[in-house]
């Protein structure tokens, strides 16, 4: 019986991969066998061809991946393990159509090396970045005279070496993520069809980034783990001049990468592994002492104790708007306030995406948009081609949602929703002790609510202020609904926009159903079930809605706050009908939620963190990159630096699907919304450790990127505490020196804590 082992295995591997290269060690795996050199009578042929295949750019619904060969690439048996195709190693060049025989002594595990030289044939055009390519022994001896070599072929061969399982195993896995039949995996992508295709190829796409990647990682010879990612801390750091000495002990003993260890680090970036699908719900105003523990919010805090937890999470912008475009690109540019996204638009940050939906537009009357904004403090809200997650992940041929709910039906995703008496719900009832231990029921029962003005509001949208996004061929067909609202069995009745065709109220609901979500996706509330707040009032004029009021950002765990417990209420719903559906439920796919709100409470002190202008500075200009690679200061962005100042501490919960991740974490070191950003540029492979510039805007802001770049970044010139004021991605990989007290806001009740951690398990990790 043949044993399902790799020939491609070398000597150095990590462990606990949980098929998503999620790190925690090292195996020794056997050297491959040598193989006899010379022609024989008794060799076998090993034929078939190896498939690429290519983003087009443009769609204005969902990604569109053609699929093609790669001609000019060289296949051969890589018999010492090194990633490459050398001389005396049996090889053989790819023909036109990305065909290729060899005559072995043996069937063998083999390797595409495919150089710049190669030419992708489903664009016609030369690779750009050299790319290794591998099929397993197992494959070979199963396929013979027609192996496919792909992407799907080297992840199969990677998830063998992460989770130390067999051939067979993790084909059916990986079909089982995909949906397809395991029959079609390991074919050629360019005689498949339907949506076997659509799935092949959007994954060959994703996991060509990905082993491009890996090779690059290679051939640069960058060291292992990355820096950021080594346990412990960020070796660099160790006797760097501008840094907290405290913080920075870790004495750098990364080796230069293997093979085996680029295949994946690039599943493992920074320590954040890749999932399939992230849902982010969005919330309002509430820093951590009024969440944490509270009655008022059960289920959240069950969510915290069930999943994983960041227990110093900071904002950094005030109010929502600036939160939420940092959110959406890791800088505020100097916004202070909530107004419209084309205020003092002027110049060359002119608004694009005419006409403005104001209400002299066909169809949009009762529309609130303001042709027109000025204000006395001049800042631009329009950010025209700055970097953002919505474009980043787009690019890559990725994926994003935008789901958000009580919007007018047939309004446009770029204005407020407004009031419409013909939409009415009645008002919700809280029976006792179902809110914060009530001992009577709270609530009007015949109070009837007619749909409030501002319930949808584009200041909570975390891609609005981008010009690049707006502009975006596929805008309106990721902007979508969802649905749980209180309003939502009558907003047929509306009569403010014409409701067009086959209008679908809760798109979240079909998308969760169907699988059509994005791989990034923002849950924006409406904002009653946010904890936000508005004034709600019934048709007569005088009674309020039980639960819409709002309460102070920093309200006491245990003030009567309904809208609290409202909010609590829409999390469990939102976060059961994520759990209750396929995708969810798929064992292989990677999904995580996470739980958060925009802002705090607290304006000084420590405020903020990791990227913030520190201390309220008054010097802080955003960087651009010079030619030669070196950077300096970008004066042109008015009143930058009133921006970026932060708003306090709130709750960030995170929850996946994968049964054997740790649970139960509480991650300590300091993260901030430009953290969250970093980390999702490395949970889709967005961005190149080694590149500074890969990472958009303030995300860049690293201990080590700061010490380089002090004179142009006056802001932490003299930081008390380097590690605090930079940015790290969320990978739990800091360990807090023994001394270190933790810094706080006024937004936390409980005592400060000094020393590690209990663990330094990873929140993201697939698995223990």
């Amino acid at each position: 019986m043949l044993c399902p082992t790799l020939t491609v295995l070398a000597a150095s591997l990590l462990a606990a991969c949980g098929g998503g290269g999620d790190s925690s060690g090292f195996i020794a795996l056997p050297s491959p066998p040598s193989q006899p050199a010379g022609p024989s009578s008794s060799n076998v042929t090993v034929s078939g061809v190896l498939t690429a295949s290519a983003f087009k750019p443009g769609s204005s619904t969902d990604p569109v991946i053609n699929a093609g060969y790669y001609a000019g690439a060289t296949v051969c048996v890589d018999t010492n393990n090194n990633g490459r195709c050398d001389s005396g190693e049996t090889s053989v060049v790819t023909d036109a159509n990305g065909k290729f025989s060899l005559s072995l002594p043996s069937a063998s595990a083999l390797i595409a090396d495919i150089g710049t030289n190669a030419k992708n044939t489903a664009t016609n055009t030369n690779v750009t970045t050299r790319e290794v390519l591998r099929v397993t022994l197992d494959q070979v001896n199963e396929q013979g005279t027609a192996v496919v070599i792909s992407p799907l072929s080297s992840e199969v061969a990677r998830l063998i070496e992460a989770n130390s399982t067999t051939y067979a195993v993790e084909k059916q896995n990986l079909a089982t993520r995909l949906g397809v039949p395991v029959a079609s995996l390991l074919g050629d992508v360019n005689t498949a069809s339907g949506n076997v295709q659509t799935a092949l190829l959007n994954e060959a796409n994703a996991l060509n980034n990905r082993f491009a990647y890996a090779t690059t990682k290679l051939d640069r010879g960058d060291k292992f783990p990355d820096a950021l990612a080594n346990p412990g801390g960020d070796p660099r750091l160790n006797g760097m001049a501008g840094v907290t000495a405290a913080t920075a002990t870790v004495v750098d003993n990364r080796k230069p990468i293997t093979f085996l260890q680029s295949q994946q680090a690039a599943f493992n970036v920074e320590g954040i592994p890749r999932y399939d699908n992230i849902f982010i719900v969005m919330l309002e105003n509430k820093a951590t002492m009024s969440i944490l523990n509270s009655a008022y919010a059960p289920k959240i805090n069950g969510y915290l104790k069930a999943g994983n937890q960041l227990v110093s999470y900071y904002a950094t912008g005030n109010p929502s708007e600036p939160n939420y475009t940092a959110l959406g690109g890791a800088d505020d540019w100097g916004i202070t306030d909530d107004s419209q996204w084309n205020c003092d638009a002027t110049g060359a940050n002119a608004v694009q995406d005419l006409p403005t939906p104001d209400n002299t537009q066909p169809g949009l009357s009762k529309s609130p948009f303001a042709a027109t904004c000025t204000q006395k403090v001049a800042v631009n809200h329009n950010i025209v081609g700055k970097p953002n997650l919505f474009n980043a992940i787009t690019n890559a041929g990725l994926t994003w949602r935008t789901y958000s709910e009580s919007m007018n039906p047939g309004q446009d995703f770029r204005t407020d929703s407004v009031a419409d008496a013909k939409v009415t719900a009645q008002d919700n009832v809280y029976a006792p002790g179902t809110l914060g231990g009530n001992t009577t029921a709270v609530g009007n029962a015949t109070l009837t609510l007619p749909l409030p003005a501002g319930l949808y509001k584009t200041k909570h949208h975390p891609g609005m202020a981008y010009q690049n996004v707006r502009s975006a061929p596929e805008w309106k067909y990721s902007n979508r609904t969802m649905g749980g609202g209180q309003w939502d069995a009558n907003l047929k009745n509306s009569l403010d926009y014409t409701i067009p065709a086959s209008y679908d109220y809760d798109q979240l609901g079909t998308d969760l159903a169907s699988g059509n979500v994005g791989n990034l996706n923002f849950l924006v509330p409406d904002q009653c079930d946010d904890m936000h707040g508005i004034t709600v009032v019934g048709t007569d004029g005088v009674t309020k809605a039980s639960d819409c009021s709002s309460v102070a950002n920093n309200v006491s765990a245990s003030a009567v706050s309904p809208i609290i417990t409202r909010g609590d209420n829409y999390v469990d719903y939102t976060v059961k009908r994520i759990q209750a559906s396929p995708l969810w439920q798929n064992p292989q796919k990677r999904v995580a939620i996470v739980l958060m709100f925009d802002e705090g409470n607290a304006t000084s002190g420590f405020n903020s963190c990791c990227g913030w202008n520190v201390a309220n500075s008054t010097k802080a200009n955003p960087l651009k990159q010079n030619a030669d690679g070196t950077w300096s200061v970008d004066a042109t962005i008015n009143n930058y630096t009133n921006g970026n100042r932060g708003h306090g501490e709130s709750i960030f919960g995170i929850l996946t699907n994968q049964a054997n991740a740790p649970k139960g974490v509480s991650d300590s070191d300091a993260y901030s919304h430009f953290s969250f950003v970093r980390t999702l540029q490395d949970m889709f492979q967005l961005a190149d450790p080694a590149n500074d510039a890969s990472y958009m805007n303030r995300s860049k802001y690293t201990e080590a990127f700061i010490a380089a770049n002090i004179l142009n970044l006056p802001e932490y010139t003299g930081s008390a505490d380097t590690h605090f004021d930079s940015v790290r991605p969320i990978n739990h990989a800091f360990v807090i020196p023994a001394s270190y007290a933790q810094k706080q806001s006024g937004d936390v009740s409980t005592t400060a804590q000094v020393g590690p951690d209990a663990n330094q398990f990873n929140v993201w990790s697939l698995k223990q």
